[in-house]
């Protein structure tokens, strides 16, 4: 059978989530016993997300092949078992850059380089790479970043509709778009709808369902009209409500209304039955919490929604594992001048970072965490402002520092590794991907893992030194993991403290609400048993 392609474009506004929507599809069909791969299209002209700042574009999601990724790519992640690499995303830089150099090189043998056909047959490569993943797909997903009207989707819309031409029979088109409600005038206006279909159809492509992101389920009058003017069937005119508890709703909302039998009998894929009792159970336990812990995460861009988006999402993971409510509690390091600024939490996060601002603010949120015996979760940066913090207060090497922080640290306990030494081009050259990790025995993290040998992602340019591993391990923290090609810390943990432990990597990146991290379960875990013995807490006891 041949492979089968969807594309999701979205229209009126951008952040409707059409990454939470596609991966709910691509979900659906697993469940079907339907082989998916998914795709993410960006437009920007960055070659990649990782040197953007978070406050633009939040969390760079990182896959194990280590490329630097659009942060819908943890969606997919966590909503599918769709195969993440390189080939899931490109960006309309990606793309260029691999025209620009096959220019460079001759390959075009002098014809003049354009948009139509260069670019877009590019693009439509990458469709084909997806595809090739593993031999057994039989639907690729694809999501184009933006929204029609944009003048930087151009060249992705225009490749898809060639791309539509050239398998007629296999391809299907999904529009998301925001259908708004006017409080004023007690009104639903499907006219924004209307012009960005409109928009679509004038660039060719002609969507065979609509997706409606609205406030309230919507009448049916407005979907006959929607229906009627976009030239789609009123069945496939499906809406996409605000959840009300948790983004893992989405999938089940869909397939309420049939969007996943509709595709199948479009595409003429199998259209199984199918249960999603594991799904409605997430759904039930967030809405009947067995109680309420707060975790503070001490970050630069913790105001920032996506930021820090697998982080929040693999904490409520652990909640989720737990039978509890997570609260967040968001705490700019770069506010925490002493102990008394740093809010009473149930456990601490600090996740990953870069740069000096906050880094003082995150010693502290350690150093408090570490002395009254609270939970502490340290990931990335988060592990290092642990190791400089246990160095300084503890071991009492006072100047200890990381040469990020200060180039010219006279007791640099986090340092650059030689081989970045003189790195310009910080574009992609940071320690990247997968990589492996050896658990010491008897430990907090071998407990967590119970395995000897594991696999976590990586993003970061510096690491512990050496030089103080002994000394550190002289006066109680552990050296719980290593990675023993390279003889690099990976994870620390103290003696004597019920849960402080810092990791390199990133665990967040492989969790999902269906498999939790071990890490963030235990570090939940943890933060729920210090609640069930903090009586003086005026939250109500976990039971």
């Amino acid at each position: 059978m041949a492979v089968k392609y969807i594309f999701v474009t979205g229209g009126v506004c951008s952040s409707l989530g059409k990454g939470i929507t596609a991966a709910s599809i691509g979900m659906l069909l697993e469940k079907k016993g339907i082989s998916v791969a998914m795709l993410k299209f960006d437009p920007y002209l960055n070659v990649d997300p990782g040197t953007m700042n978070p406050y633009q574009h939040g969390e760079v999601y990182v896959t194990d092949d280590g490329a630097e990724t659009d942060l819908d790519l943890g969606h997919y992640w966590r909503y599918t078992n769709s195969p993440l690499s390189r080939a899931s995303n490109a960006t309309s830089g990606q793309i260029y850059n691999t025209v620009i150099k096959r220019e460079r090189r001759g390959d075009y043998l002098g014809n003049t380089v354009q948009v139509i056909p260069h670019i877009t047959d590019e693009i439509k490569e990458r469709i084909i790479q997806c595809a090739e993943q593993k031999e057994d797909t039989q639907v690729v997903l694809v999501e184009i970043g933006g929204t029609v009207g944009d003048i930087e989707s151009l060249p992705f819309l225009e490749a898809i509709r060639q791309f539509q031409n050239e398998h007629i029979d296999d391809t299907l088109s999904i529009h998301l778009t925001y259908v708004p409600y006017l409080k004023a005038a007690g009104e639903v206006k499907s006219k924004p709808t209307q012009q960005s279909v409109h928009l679509l159809r004038g660039i060719g492509i002609f969507p065979d369902i609509i997706l409606c992101r609205c406030e309230e389920p919507l009448p049916e009058e407005v979907k006959k009209k929607i229906s009627l003017f976009c030239n789609v069937r009123l069945e496939a005119v499906i809406e996409e409500t605000d959840v009300a508890s948790t983004i893992y709703e989405v999938p089940v909302r869909l397939h309420e209304q049939k969007l996943d039998d509709m595709i199948c009998k479009q595409l003429d894929l199998p259209n199984n039955s199918i249960k999603l009792d594991d799904w409605k159970r997430i759904i039930n336990i967030v809405l009947n919490p067995k109680c309420e812990i707060t975790v503070g995460i001490v970050g630069k861009y913790v105001q920032h929604q996506d930021a820090y988006k697998s982080v929040f999402e693999a904490l409520d993971h652990g909640a989720i594992s737990a039978e509890v409510k997570l609260n967040f509690k968001r705490i700019e390091a770069d506010k925490i001048n002493n102990v008394g600024d740093i809010p009473d939490c149930d456990g601490y996060l600090i996740p990953g970072g870069y740069g000096k601002r906050g880094w003082e603010g995150k010693i502290l949120a350690a150093k408090y965490a570490r002395e009254n015996q609270i939970p502490y979760f340290g990931i990335c940066l988060g592990m290092q402002a642990m190791a400089v913090e246990f160095a300084r207060n503890v071991a009492g090497i006072a100047e200890a520092n990381s040469t990020e922080i200060d180039p010219g640290a006279k007791d640099p306990v986090i340092s650059l590794l030689e081989e970045q030494q003189g790195v310009v081009d910080f574009g992609g050259t940071m320690r990247l991907g997968a990589y492996p990790c050896a658990l010491k025995a008897g430990t907090k993290i071998f407990d967590s893992y119970k395995q000897e040998k594991i696999k976590e992602r990586h993003r970061h340019r510096y690491e512990f030194n050496n030089n103080y591993r002994n000394v550190l391990e002289e006066k109680g923290m552990t050296f719980a993991g290593i990675f023993e090609e390279g003889n690099l810390c990976e994870i620390v943990e103290l003696e004597g403290h019920p849960w402080m432990v810092g990791v390199q990597f990133h665990p967040e990146f492989q969790s999902k609400p269906t498999a939790p991290h071990p890490l963030f379960r235990d570090f939940v875990k943890k933060m729920v048993a210090k609640k069930k013995v903090n009586k003086m807490s005026e939250r109500a006891v976990c039971v």
